[in-house]
């Protein structure tokens, strides 16, 4: 079993919070975990299995009647029991009674958000991160917040590095050693996920649409979105377009990452950009394999660039600092990948490179963004595919993507 280092906030939270949900993707080893962390002492009831689905949706509060403890896997099958599990911690308000996990966003239904404010605490786990499969604790965020310089300890570069990001997080697709076999996997979670799980979340129209949608998706993953020309491939206008993609974002198949803004920049560019959740996916729908990158890199940037966001994704998961995620981009074209700004308001920006080298023109992006920032400003990295960590100025540094899993 792989080390989740998401695994000690969990603990620590049941330590002094009614209700815990882990929340994230399907197959991404929510339902190991939570087994893990209540072992024999908690019943443990799936809602995968229909006869407990069945009595969870027909009598939420008797399903719930006498649960002292309980694990409830898969809860977004049954969002009403949410409030059958408010009344009963309402009423006897000792912490770590419910563990719960859910692979779709439940917290954007109004209901469920509103029914356990202040009574649960969400924490994401993502697919496995690098760091957890070489077992080595990442403090990437942590350092980079701190103002210390990024560090390398465990250096991937080259073929191997693309290896590690065409191959994703997922660890069923992991533990098979063909590309074919790994993206066959892909492609099967795919078509179970929309069969059965978009569903759960939303009443959609044309659910024969949506595998189309997800592979326009992939064709703009890196990209601005546009919802008008994301839609016209498939007749869609820009609202249903959006609302599709919102239901893919709730089952943590892709994510909107919005605009870093100021008021002391007037021209920003105020649309999102689009990401999938995992470089795995996203190069088994591209149909990218080692073998494509090694005759042509073209197609590798955008999947790096997915790789660099979901892995930073995973370490705010068990990171100190509590980050929200955005990009940076000027009317102008000056931009910044990945925008991360913590409670305080602290600012680090990160720019991915698929190349082995960085040229001063590589920050002309991150400049912008600290001028805006000011005294906010921490640092900035590019982050490129090469063993040596270089500045480029003050708080600025060429550092490998192999810091992303560096501890000190």
């Amino acid at each position: 079993m792989y080390p989740r280092f998401a695994r000690a906030r969990i603990e620590e939270a049941l330590s002094d919070t009614r209700v815990v949900l882990i929340s994230g993707p399907r197959q991404s080893g929510k339902t190991t975990l939570a087994m893990d962390i209540a072992a024999d002492k908690t019943p443990f009831l799936t809602l995968d299995d229909a006869t407990v689905l069945e009595a969870a949706i027909n009598d939420p509060v008797g399903f719930v009647r006498g649960l002292e403890r309980a694990v409830i896997d898969e809860v977004q099958r049954a969002p009403d029991l949410l409030l059958a599990i408010k009344n009963v911690v309402d009423d006897h308000q000792s912490p770590g009674r419910f563990l719960l996990t859910g692979s779709a966003n439940l917290m954007t239904i109004p209901k469920v958000a509103d029914s356990l404010a202040g009574r649960m605490e969400v924490i994401r786990l993502f697919p496995l991160s690098q760091a957890e499969i070489i077992d080595s604790k990442s403090q990437f965020i942590d350092r980079a917040f701190a103002g210390e310089k990024p560090i390398a300890n465990h250096v991937i570069v080259g073929a191997e590095l693309i290896e590690r990001v065409l191959s994703g997080g997922y660890p069923e697709a992991l533990s098979r050693k063909k590309w074919s076999r790994k993206q066959d996997w892909y492609h099967g979670y795919l078509d179970a996920l929309v069969q059965r799980d978009v569903r759960d979340v939303a009443q959609i129209e044309q659910l024969g649409l949506m595998p189309k949608l997800l592979s326009v998706l992939a064709e703009h993953s890196g990209q601005l979105v546009n919802y008008t020309g994301i839609g016209a491939a498939l007749d869609l206008n820009h609202v249903t377009t959006q609302k599709y993609v919102s239901v893919f974002e709730s089952l943590y198949l892709v994510h909107t990452l919005r605009p870093w803004f100021t008021n002391r920049l007037k021209r920003l560019t105020k649309s999102p950009k689009l990401h999938f959740l995992d470089a795995g996916l996203l190069a088994a729908m591209r149909d990218v394999s080692p073998d494509v990158v090694r005759k042509d890199k073209t197609s590798f940037g955008a999947i790096l660039e997915t790789f660099v966001f979901s892995e930073l994704r995973k370490i705010a998961a068990w990171s100190e600092q509590r980050c929200t995620f955005s990009h940076f981009r000027d009317k102008d074209k000056n931009e910044v990948d990945i925008v991360l700004e913590n409670r305080r308001g602290e600012i680090v920006g990160i720019e991915v490179k698929s190349s082995a080298t960085v040229s001063a023109g590589d920050f002309s992006g991150m400049r912008k963004l600290a001028d805006a920032c000011g005294d906010r400003f921490v640092q900035g990295m590019v982050l490129y595919d090469h063993d040596k960590v270089v500045p480029f100025g003050e708080n600025m540094f060429a550092a490998p993507l192999s810091c992303l899993w560096g501890r000190s």
